[in-house]
């Protein structure tokens, strides 16, 4: 019966959203645009370089050498293997949804556990800086010193859920691994035999990276339309209006300002169009701005969680504990947000204004600025390199 419901649900939900795409081919068509624009200018130029190298690092092997070096590190704090700090550096740098990427990809390879993969994965899928110091603060806010905020609270927030997630799938392991000593002639000798292992060309190496990273960028794209698509049918049949006024209720009993409604119901889909919407309220204090955006940014919007879960269904990792861990982070980001208002914006700000060194642009602002105007042009050359390598692979078939 509940098998039933949920098809029946599911077949009224597309015929519904099939329709409003019918009836208002316009908005749909803005939408898809937004959502192009979104992935062909940003998304893929900034993430295809470190698909790539992880890829590449993955397979010669430095990874694992990574691992061994940070495991007396990543096993006490977190109960996952060192390579989770090559992850978590890598999602950090990168930005949604590498931390999927790679821990999928070592999942995959045997470097992670089902359980670890699920720790690992919880808290390595965050912003990158470029996008909250670049698009975020100086893009929508107009304020570079609300970066830091932003920044601290969210990477702050994310190490929180990383040492809860630590207990996660505690009761189904009876012997926790031990944590291997700090050996750099171990960590070498791991490296060289995982790169004999890979018996692959360094040619086709490169090719195989670069061919599986724009095949998950492809999906990624995919996926970036369809959420801005559907974001924007739910405005124009009201169903976001219904939502927000819900939203509305539940920000009234916090204390919180109600015209936040709509930029959270939009955040909660998309977080580049929420935190823009949050950052264009009026009349509502920018501390208050700041912790709607946190909890954007830390929920981080059903367009990249499906992204993750469409990662992670190539694998064993289930989805969930990565879906608990969004919630938990939206909870405390905010609160981090609240805490380091003071020393973090008020005090530093202060501090520039009577120094009168507040610069008048931002390096990763300029940085967001350049990747807009040449990023059309790389994903270009790309998916022309991707169209070639896959007519070679086919040819030698």
């Amino acid at each position: 019966m509940h098998s039933k419901i949920k098809t029946f649900i599911l077949a009224g939900a597309v015929t519904c959203f099939t329709a409003a795409l019918i009836l208002n081919p316009q908005a749909s068509l803005e939408a898809s645009i937004r959502g192009v624009n979104i992935w062909w200018e940003v998304v893929f130029p900034s993430l295809l370089p470190f698909f790539i190298m992880s890829e590449l690092l993955i397979g010669i092997g430095v990874v694992s050498f990574i691992g061994i070096l940070l495991e007396p590190l990543m096993r006490p704090l977190f109960r996952v293997p060192g390579v989770g700090g090559f992850v978590w550096a890598m999602g950090m740098a990168s930005g949604f949804p590498s931390g999927a990427k790679i821990s999928a990809r070592l999942r995959q390879n045997g470097q992670l556990t089902q359980t670890e993969a699920e720790r690992l994965v919880s808290f390595t899928n965050s912003s990158n800086p470029l996008f909250i110091f670049g698009a975020v603060a100086v893009g929508f806010f107009n304020n570079p010193g609300l970066g830091i905020l932003l920044a601290a609270s969210h990477y702050i927030s994310n190490f929180c859920v990383g040492l809860v997630m630590r207990f996660h799938g505690k009761d189904k392991i009876k012997e926790e691994p031990k944590v291997r000593p700090f050996s750099v002639i171990y960590a070498f000798q791991t490296l060289h035999s995982k790169r004999l292992e890979d018996k692959r060309p360094i040619g086709k190496l490169i090719g195989d990276a670069v061919v599986s990273s724009i095949q998950t960028l492809l999906m990624i794209g995919g996926f970036i339309i369809l959420f801005s698509v559907i974001n924007k049918m739910l405005q124009v049949i009201h169903i976001t209006e219904f939502f927000a006024s819900i939203i509305q209720y539940s920000l009234t009993l916090l204390h919180i300002p109600a015209q936040f409604s709509i930029p959270i119901f939009s955040g909660m889909f998309e977080i580049t169009l929420g935190s823009q919407l949050t950052s264009q309220t009026e009349n509502v204090s920018l501390l208050h701005q700041a912790m709607i955006t946190s909890f954007i940014l830390a929920f981080s919007g059903l367009s990249i969680q499906a992204q993750v879960a469409s990662i992670l269904a190539e694998t064993d990792i289930r989805f969930r504990p990565y879906f608990f861990a969004r919630f938990m982070q939206s909870f405390i980001a905010p609160l981090c947000t609240y805490v380091l208002w003071n020393p973090l914006y008020v005090n530093l700000h202060t501090f520039q204004q009577h120094e009168g060194d507040l610069p008048v642009s931002f390096p990763l602002s300029e940085s967001w600025h350049t990747i807009s105007i040449y990023g059309p042009v790389f994903t270009l050359v790309c998916l022309y390199v991707y169209v070639f390598l896959l007519l070679l692979k086919v040819r030698k078939q």
